[in-house]
């Protein structure tokens, strides 16, 4: 009864530690010596489970259940022998660290590890999303640096790191945003950031917009918008919005822009 709450969180990093020693059979130092550790990685996804509580009927909270971790080219070579079994583990303490906090997730906690081709050495991103089974309702998508720090892309970065893959619309659909002064804005297959920060894909000169506002997620076939805590929220048709799948003719506006989402073909 004594016990403080946030001391669960560490019995939890304490157990995957011990578990991973035996994972790479005393070769745990060597292995992550220079590249991120798989604990700040824990860390990472217990900050975005803990950011994205839904609360449902009942009372039961609802957490993200499928984290999707980006490494950096670097790490994810170095890393890429022990990635499976790295998955698993993750999957299992973050499955420990809900069931302690007593949250509720849909199914298995899954966790898959890939390649970030934008982020630098010691860089990571987590992506956190409900995951039902079928469709995949996205949550958030933070970056973290190598001390698992948010926000973590370095100053130098200059937005170029981790742009969306090129690429055209689903079945040569051209799917943009138009801006109400006429400008457009093609959407790529991928996440493409708005903001007015150096590190948004699609900068947008407005005071009001934040540096990292809000992400399109473009799977072929819809285009889901989420706000990324921006100091102003996002507005979809004049509601304000955390993550809602667009339609054509949709009117988005961050700050003083309006954009206007279009779909042709």
């Amino acid at each position: 009864m004594s016990s403080e709450p946030e001391e669960e969180p560490v019995s939890v990093l304490q157990r995957f530690e011990k578990r991973l020693e035996g994972l790479v059979e005393g070769a745990f130092a060597k292995v992550f010596k220079g590249v991120v550790h798989p604990v700040e990685i824990l860390n990472a996804m217990q900050r975005e489970a803990e950011a994205h509580k839904a609360i449902l009927a009942g009372g039961r909270t609802l957490v993200p259940n499928r984290y999707v971790i980006d490494l950096s080219p670097y790490d994810h070579s170095r890393l890429a022998p022990y990635a499976a079994a790295l998955a698993q583990e993750l999957a299992q303490s973050q499955a420990e660290f809900i069931g302690e906090q007593a949250w509720t997730v849909y199914g298995d906690v899954i966790v898959e590890i890939e390649r970030g081709d934008g982020l630098d050495t010691g860089m990571f991103r987590v992506t956190a999303e409900v995951y039902t089974g079928g469709d995949v309702a996205p949550v958030h998508s933070s970056p973290y640096d190598q001390q698992g720090q948010p926000g973590g892309y370095p100053p130098y970065d200059q937005g170029g790191g981790y742009g969306p893959p090129p690429g055209h619309g689903a079945g040569g659909r051209n799917i943009r945003l138009v801006s109400g002064d006429g400008r457009t804005y093609p959407l790529q297959m991928g996440s493409t950031v708005i903001g007015r920060g150096d590190q948004a894909n699609l900068r947008l000169p407005d005071v009001g917009i934040s540096r990292r506002h809000a992400r399109l997620d473009f799977d072929g076939a819809q285009v889901v918008l989420t706000d990324l805590g921006s100091t102003n929220g996002t507005m979809v048709n004049g509601q304000r919005v955390s993550a809602v799948a667009l339609n054509p003719g949709d009117m988005i506006q961050l700050g003083t822009t309006t954009l206007t989402f279009r779909v042709d073909g």
